[in-house]
């Protein structure tokens, strides 16, 4: 049972890698990349919300990811989430790995500290605990962008702008929010000392932002999927 589902996922991967625009997968994937690296440094704090810099880019992933849902469908666009999480975890291990040699990064030479190699190193190897959480948070809102997106799918009957935009907008905003809370719950509030009301209010504020970024963009969004067909 356990191979034939491989098996039959290696030739989905196959054929799905085949169809799929080279340029939109590799911007997916370091957008991924990129925002989890980002996620290490907080952009600000109060008493009642905190984001973090990751959100600066977690906008792409699920702009790309609706035009997945319209051209190739929910289970491909979360098969290439899986991949890019898959992908993810590969980049960890890697700068977990190169910040155990020995070596000291520039800043090292420009300051003449070893508490800023050590920030560096502990910044590029990162935590286990904060890529797990990405990781979860990323496969989850995947999957709640996906079925939200192919539900109101279901329900229109056109293939225009205003059918794109109505799946666009209610999925990511669904998504996002469930992306940024799980992440908070998950790695800030344990991690940052977030309290449960600024995992709240920032999932809200970044899971806003992220849909003011998907309405600016979802012309563009649109042209892309329809070029993609």
């Amino acid at each position: 049972m356990i191979l034939s589902f491989l098996r039959g996922e290696y030739r989905s991967y196959r054929s799905l890698l085949g169809k799929v625009p080279a340029l939109a997968l590799t911007a997916f994937i370091l957008a991924v990349v990129s925002m989890n690296l980002l996620a290490n440094k907080e952009l600000f704090h109060t008493s009642w919300v905190a984001l973090d810099c990751g959100f600066v880019l977690s906008w792409i992933p699920f702009l790309l990811m609706d035009c997945f849902c319209k051209v190739y469908g929910g289970r491909d666009a979360v098969r290439i989430s899986v991949l890019a999480i898959a992908i993810n975890l590969l980049v960890f291990i890697i700068f977990k790995l190169v910040s155990m040699t020995p070596g000291m990064w520039g800043g090292y030479y420009a300051t003449g500290m070893e508490e800023v190699n050590a920030a560096l190193n502990s910044t590029i190897g990162g935590s286990s605990w904060i890529v797990l959480g990405s990781a979860l948070a990323m496969l989850l809102s995947s999957i709640t962008n996906s079925l939200v997106n192919m539900s109101i799918a279901a329900l229109l009957h056109n293939d225009g702008f205003k059918e794109f935009a109505m799946r666009s907008f209610v999925s990511t905003a669904l998504a996002q929010f469930v992306d940024n809370l799980t992440f908070a719950l998950v790695v800030s509030v344990p991690l940052f000392g977030w309290t449960f009301r600024q995992a709240l209010f920032c999932s809200l504020t970044a899971a806003a932002f992220e849909l003011l970024m998907e309405i600016l963009f979802s012309r563009f969004g649109y042209k892309l999927a329809r070029n993609w067909k």
